[in-house]
């Protein structure tokens, strides 16, 4: 197993690396829309904490030479499922067919009051 590490994506705010590659698969630790530059949250709501967070999964893929084309799961925590539609869209820009397998669930709480934290599997060899 590898580590995986960027500055281009908010540091980890625990003891977890930001992804780990085993193998051919690579696992991102759930993202949190956060600006890595600033470690706050983009102005606005859902779609640009989606954004963010997209943007921070794709960083982290790249840093190993994979693209978002890659991604074969994802998981999307949300605050509040009646974000999902504006979720959703901001999300159709980041994925193309053939779309990654995916669960969207609703929790109580995210870390930092977070509207939106998306996961993601990806593999080399897709």
């Amino acid at each position: 197993m590898k580590a995986i590490s960027t500055k281009k994506a908010p540091g980890a705010i625990g003891p977890y690396s930001q992804a780990i590659q085993a193998g051919e698969f690579v696992y991102t630790s759930g993202q949190l829309g956060l600006d890595p530059t600033t470690g706050a949250f983009p102005e606005g709501g859902i779609k640009e904490q989606t954004r963010q967070s997209l943007s921070n999964v794709k960083a982290i893929l790249e840093e190993v030479g994979l693209s978002m084309a890659n991604a074969v799961k994802t998981t999307v925590f949300l605050a509040n499922m009646d974000d999902f539609a504006e979720m959703n869209s901001v999300y159709a820009e980041f994925f193309s067919e053939p779309y990654p397998a995916r669960s969207a669930v609703a929790v109580k709480t995210l870390p930092k009051n977070a509207l939106v934290e998306i996961e993601v599997i990806a593999v080399k060899s897709k």
